[in-house]
């Protein structure tokens, strides 16, 4: 098998993959037509109201940091997942019967929002970990990467869904249609062969083991710099919501399809980077540096594009960095953790990521709405640049500690 696919030979993760793909396509068009109904149906082109449904989703990241690292290392993550997994299949069902009768307003949207992100603060660092029950360390990179580009495919092809059943048959049906994509994924929770989480040491609820993971990233200084990083990035740059769903509205006129088409073309970058994440061994955070940069100047260039058409092409190179950064952060925190700490260092990772949304969402959608949607890329750009600063920054004061990490596993070396 390709080197790029080699984490498909074993048959816990080609069951896994098959039906998370199905999945993340239905998410992807629910957080279309999500945008969708926010900006164009329940306000008048508002994209602060975008940016604090994007708060409400992602802050419980934050909020529930400590327990749900904890949840992720203490409880058996398959059935975790089965929980977790059921409970998003059964929101989206409800927004979605709202829409298609024609109730909803915009504060369902907000309490929608709010409980699929509890939820989801669960299931992120569960579902991220989950992936070294399912393959040997040696393959974890590897998989980590054909897991984004999973994701990533699902961004590419579920945005032109929706638009085309949104324009055909109305936004409650995208909803809908999320609902009936968790099917497959709970199939294949159930018929996955034992999986490795019987080894693991499981902590026991104290009152200092909920903050375990915050020492022991203080302890780290190549845990810090990356984290910091993503906390740049997943702040102001990561919120493509805001940056396409406001170009397409108010800079480029253009209906839903065409906004969905946007999305998919920054998530064939986006394919492209995890397949060449995929072939790499081990990531750095060389490798980091250079994608961070990659990003803003990649979001420099498409805050300046004049027509739809260009602004669509930059966002493919857009997607390729952005895929290679937060890929390459994903794996290079799992394999730089004792396995012991992963599910809460992931916890903080993805808590960095996506939950830094509630600052940053309503910020850039009130640059957007100011300023201007350009002006608003562009302080995602410059959050790329401030990132790439920081992987420098750590190379140069950390060349010892980088080398070392190239040369073994970090985790069995340097310790808090």
């Amino acid at each position: 098998m390709s080197a790029v696919f080699r984490s498909l030979a074993g048959f816990n993760y080609r069951v896994w993959a098959a039906g998370a793909l199905v999945s993340n396509i239905g998410t992807w068009m629910q957080r279309t037509g999500q945008d969708w109904i926010v900006l164009a149906e329940l306000t008048d082109r508002n994209a602060t109201a975008v940016g604090i449904v994007m708060g409400l989703q992602f802050g419980p990241q934050i909020l529930l940091l400590p327990v749900t690292g904890w949840a992720a290392d203490r409880f058996d993550r398959r059935r975790l997942l089965f929980a977790t997994q059921a409970a998003m299949g059964l929101l989206a069902l409800g927004l979605g019967a709202l829409v298609v009768t024609g109730l909803v307003a915009l504060w369902h949207v907000f309490v929608f929002a709010f409980l699929l992100g509890c939820v989801s603060a669960f299931d992120a660092p569960a579902r991220q970990t989950f992936v070294s029950d399912l393959v040997d360390e040696a393959h974890l990179s590897n998989a980590v990467a054909l897991n984004s580009a999973s994701f990533n495919l699902g961004r590419t092809i579920g945005p032109a869904i929706a638009g085309f059943v949104i324009a055909a048959a109305g936004s409650g049906w995208v909803f809908l249609a999320n609902a009936l994509s968790f099917v497959p994924v709970l199939v294949a929770l159930g018929l996955l062969r034992r999986v490795g989480a019987g080894a693991r040491v499981r902590p026991i609820l104290t009152a200092g083991s909920l903050t375990d993971g915050l020492r022991y990233v203080s302890g780290r200084p190549d845990l810090r710099a990356i984290l910091l990083m993503l906390f740049f990035i997943g702040m102001l740059g990561l919120n493509f919501p805001i940056f396409i769903s406001s170009m397409s509205v108010q800079v480029f006129q253009v209906g839903s399809a065409e906004f969905g088409l946007l999305t998919s073309c920054m998530a064939v970058g986006s394919v492209a980077g995890a397949l060449l994440a995929a072939r790499r061994e081990r990531p750095g955070i060389l490798t980091l540096t250079g994608a961070a940069a990659l990003f803003g100047l990649g979001l420099a260039v498409a805050a300046a594009m004049p027509n739809y058409a260009l602004f669509g092409l930059v966002l493919v190179l857009v997607g390729i960095a952005t895929q290679s950064f937060t890929t390459g952060a994903n794996s290079l925190v799992q394999l730089s953790s004792e396995p012991a700490m992963r599910g809460r260092v992931m916890a903080i990772h993805m808590a960095l990521l996506m939950g830094t949304t509630p600052v940053g969402g309503p910020l850039i959608g009130w640059v957007a709405d100011t300023f201007g949607p350009r002006w608003a890329i562009a302080v995602g750009a410059a959050a790329g640049l401030a990132a790439a600063v920081i992987g420098l920054r750590y190379l140069v004061r950390d060349e010892g500690l980088r080398s070392a990490m190239l040369r073994s596993r970090p985790w069995r070396g340097r310790r808090p």
